[in-house]
């Protein structure tokens, strides 16, 4: 099977370095050519949990090198979606399934408008990896992987990546109900990230103090009455606990919005935290919190240059 993914951020890279242990033909599709060179010279170096290794990777920047690919993985920013696809357009067939493991909301609608429905599969993963430069990252966590259809349908290819992941040691599971999973992670990620990312603190320590643990719990709280509204069943039982055991669970990572933050980046506000914004206006629910959080996150994407350096 040749599979593309398309996006060498930190779980890009991840994902590729586990596939490469596999005997499929794994590809990245990078959008800056000199850094697509560099990893198709040096390979994917990964530390951490899983130990200390480099894998070598084919990866490019032209996607007429690569030809048709059978699988094709979204691991970009979710603002970068739209231009990921239409990247990927000449490796895309009418065969082609495609599958985004990126943050929040709309990625699937965005797919989805650009290739056809058919094809697209949603997804999460609770992996953990921090980007330490353009080839080499560290492996902080392992979690879950979970794929589906909107239609709740689990065509062949679907299972094939199932068991493809699965064997080479990365956890995946098939939900019937993707819609669910993606707003379950998505109020765990509006609970943790813009807070992580205004206060500078890894995701345990959210918890330790009154201040972040009233915001934490209000934030969650509009977005599970935004879940309720549009009849959503998530997954968990009590989503606010959850959040609370989440924070425990990586008490040491380093939040993607929170890494976006420190290395000057764009983040995905508009993808979590906004969407909650964008649902609540719509209708009719106050959503006070979030809406404070995505200001103050956007004012940090926008005055980057005015910080008071430590």
């Amino acid at each position: 099977m040749k599979i593309v993914i398309v996006g060498p951020g930190a779980i890009g890279l991840l994902l590729a370095a586990f596939l490469s242990k596999s005997k499929e033909d794994i590809w990245l599709l990078d959008k800056n050519k000199e850094r697509a060179e560099k990893l198709a010279r040096d390979g994917i170096s990964v530390e951490g949990i899983s130990g200390k290794w480099n894998t070598k990777i084919k990866a490019t920047s032209d996607p007429k090198e690569i030809g048709t690919a059978e699988l094709v993985v979204l691991a970009t920013k979710s603002y970068d979606t739209k231009n990921a696809i239409t990247q990927s357009k000449l490796i895309i067939s009418e065969k082609t399934a495609v599958l985004t493991l990126q943050n929040g909301i709309g990625n699937i609608e965005i797919i989805s408008e650009a290739v056809g429905p058919d094809n697209v599969i949603g997804g999460t993963t609770n992996l953990g990896a921090t980007l330490l430069n353009d080839t080499h990252i560290r492996h902080a966590g392992n979690g879950e992987t979970i794929i589906g259809k909107i239609d709740g349908s689990t065509p062949v290819i679907m299972r094939e990546v199932r068991e493809l992941f699965n064997k080479v040691k990365l956890e995946t599971k098939i939900s019937r109900d993707i819609k669910g999973i993606l707003w379950s992670k998505l109020i765990i990620n509006a609970g943790i990230n813009a807070l992580t990312a205004l206060t500078r603190l890894h995701n345990g320590r959210l918890t330790e103090f009154e201040g972040t643990r009233r915001i934490l719990r209000d934030a969650v709280t509009e977005a599970v009455k935004i879940a309720k509204r549009k009849r959503i069943k998530l997954i968990y039982d009590d989503p606010l606990a959850k959040v609370e055991a989440v924070c425990e669970a990586t008490s040491g990572n380093i939040s993607s919005m929170l890494q976006d933050v420190l290395r000057r980046k764009r983040t995905e506000i508009d993808f979590i935290n906004g969407v909650v914004v964008r649902l609540g206006q719509e209708l009719g629910i106050p959503v006070p919190v979030n809406t404070m959080l995505v200001n103050l996150v956007k004012t940090i994407e926008a005055s980057h240059h005015f910080a008071l350096e430590r």
